[in-house]
């Protein structure tokens, strides 16, 4: 199934002739386990009962669609618990970057939750005198809690997949502030469940700056595949429902301008789209690092 969040926090399937409206059936009790607080989002919920899951893919055929044109798309899990990226797991990227290192050396970083966006939304430039580049990355979205788990066992506790933007200003600064400004997390167009999307590590895709593309890679060419970086990061910090694990990026990292328009565009996933601004941009406060 791909799932959506819109509108004001509801939940729907995505079919190929709209939106399936399914909060109803979240806000209804279910027996099992559930991990997510209630007044958390009802995409988080979903995530952490997978009962409620189960009452969905059995109930909604028998529902009409929405045309997906008549509602708003929101970022498809608005809050997550924690986003644990990958800083440099591609090696045309390491290379383009001219790095020495990368994520066998570097582990993960972390996002703030607060700079998700949806799609269509407006990435806005904090900064008129720094540079802020786009990273096209393939994302995971936790269903079950994973603590110490092997890589043979680290894609039975994800809930979806999903595209993400992982936005970035430059600098000597350290990356989870250089990458946690409001609107950072462009994330959509919805979350895609497992035996939907297939394959996690022969996944295309591609993103492109008002129609020229910039980034292109498959999930094949990750050092570290989705399995092994879940496995990982479960052993430092306990992942739960509703948390966001993004993989990193390949070469062809670009800046951003005010204007531009931004796609990605993730194989069996869908498009995200968002565009940009640097309205309320102002210089930089901090003082740049020497040497």
């Amino acid at each position: 199934m791909r799932l959506a969040t819109f509108d004001d926090d509801r939940v729907g399937v995505v079919t190929e002739t709209g939106v399936v409206d399914v909060s109803d059936l979240i806000d209804r009790p279910v027996d099992g386990p559930t991990a997510a607080a209630p007044g958390t989002s009802r995409m988080r919920r979903l995530a952490a009962a997978p009962a409620l899951l189960a009452r969905i893919r059995h109930e909604f055929p028998a529902r009409s669609p929405r045309p997906l044109a008549d509602v708003t798309l929101q970022a498809p899990l608005p809050d997550p618990g924690k986003i644990v990226a990958a800083p440099v797991n591609y090696r045309d990227h390491k290379a383009e970057m001219r790095l020495k290192g990368d994520i066998n050396a570097m582990g993960f970083f972390l996002k703030a939750p607060t700079s998700m966006l949806g799609p269509g939304g407006q990435v806005r430039l904090p900064y008129t005198d720094r540079r802020i580049d786009h990273e096209a990355e393939f994302a995971v979205v936790i269903g079950a809690p994973a603590r110490h788990v092997r890589p043979d066992e680290a894609l039975g506790h994800v809930f979806g997949y999903t595209g993400l933007i992982d936005v970035t200003m430059r600098g000597g600064e350290d990356r989870s502030m250089r990458k946690s400004f409001d609107t950072f997390t462009p994330v959509g167009p919805w979350i895609v469940t497992p035996d939907e999307l297939g394959d996690p590590t022969d996944v295309g895709f591609t993103l492109w700056t008002n129609g020229t593309v910039r980034q292109k890679s498959n999930t094949a060419e990750l050092i570290w595949d989705v399995a092994r970086f879940v496995a990982f990061a479960s052993t430092v910090t306990t992942l739960l429902p509703g948390d966001v694990i993004s993989t990193g990026t390949p070469a062809g990292v670009s800046p951003l301008a005010d204007g531009d328009t931004v796609t990605l565009e993730i194989d069996r996933i869908g498009r995200l789209t968002v565009t940009v601004t640097a309205d309320g941009a102002v210089p930089c406060p901090l003082t740049p690092v020497e040497g």
